[in-house]
């Protein structure tokens, strides 16, 4: 017998941000309404559950203008969105009232619509409907499934994740590449003095660390323990037959506690980037944009040149 944990009170939006560091899917899911109509929304609460026999399981919240729907549907279907896929999600998250005139669809075995072209989908029959909290857990047996060589759309802290892009980005940078990183740490940014000025850490690939040229490698010999979160912008620069290709990841500085490894590192608080110290014109408009972004909390990655590029939005998922 254990001693009773006390729950200590804690604030419910850092708690929401905390559960955010956890990487999922996205999904929407529906299901036929009494009447004949579908009915969906979006969602990243979904997991596997069981192979035998083949559970899965969604969380909804009683808030939430489908629940009294799906907590009585005796079947519904779960899309896992591919990349290409977040004007679905922003469909499905939205109020519009006419969501499946929007988005191609088709059913299935228990007739639950399920997003044409989606990475995966899964049509169920509704096993067990569980009380948990401020939400149900909405059980299902899958009786029909379908899924693609699409990758999927991911989420995490407050923005989609574009996996390929990253891994296309990299695949296409070559031998004229430099890959970087926008860290943060608790009191600011980290930035480099060097004799052109400040710059981001970069290097001319990202791995390995054992390599001293690669991002990683200078990261290691500056002793920062860093976590790369998303890929940011992607650009050329030069000109010619080979450009150099730019690829730059934010992320996040992991505090030990121990003292800098080398007195080159600058911790900047955003609203104090010295710009004029920073001699690169297209890494200074490319952080004046992530200081931007990062006030709203609203990131986007931008693909293009030193001149021209465009940025796609990272719009939440509800």
């Amino acid at each position: 017998m254990t001693d009773a944990v006390n729950e200590l009170p804690f604030d419910i939006a850092d708690f929401r941000r905390a559960l955010g560091a956890f990487v999922t899917g996205v999904t929407v899911v529906t299901t036929i309404q009494a009447d004949g109509s579908p009915r969906g929304f979006t969602a990243n609460s979904f997991t596997s559950v069981s192979l035998d026999p083949p559970l899965i399981l969604v969380c909804i919240a009683k808030t939430a203008s489908s629940y009294q729907v799906f907590s009585q549907a005796p079947q519904f279907a779960v899309s896992v969105l591919a990349e290409d896929q977040k004007a679905v999600s922003g469909v499905f998250a939205s109020k519009a009232a006419d969501k499946f005139a929007q988005v191609a669809w088709s059913a299935r075995a228990t007739g639950a619509p399920v997003v044409d072209n989606a990475a995966a989908c899964f049509d169920c029959t509704t096993h067990d409907v569980v009380d948990a909290g401020d939400h149900i857990i909405l059980i299902g047996r899958v009786v029909d499934f379908l899924h693609t060589s699409s990758s999927p759309l991911g989420y995490c802290r407050g923005a989609y994740v574009n996996f390929s892009l990253s891994q296309d980005a990299l695949a296409a940078a070559g031998p004229r590449a430099q890959v970087g990183a926008i860290l943060e740490h608790r009191d600011g940014i980290v930035l480099l003095d060097t004799p052109k000025g400040l710059q981001l850490p970069t290097g001319n690939k990202l791995e390995p660390a054992s390599d001293a040229a690669s991002l990683r490698g200078v990261l290691a010999k500056l002793g920062l323990d860093a976590h790369l979160d998303f890929l940011f912008a992607v650009f050329e620069s030069g000109s010619g037959q080979a450009p150099s290709v730019h690829v730059y990841y934010r992320g996040r500085v992991i505090d030990s506690g121990a003292a800098w490894m080398d007195s080159a590192i600058r911790i900047v608080p955003l609203a104090q980037i010295p710009w004029d110290e920073l001699h690169d014109d297209a890494v200074r408009s490319m952080l004046e944009r992530y200081v931007r972004e990062r006030s709203e909390d609203a990131f986007g990655i931008y693909v293009g040149d030193t001149e021209e590029g465009t940025v796609q939005t990272l719009a939440l998922a509800h």
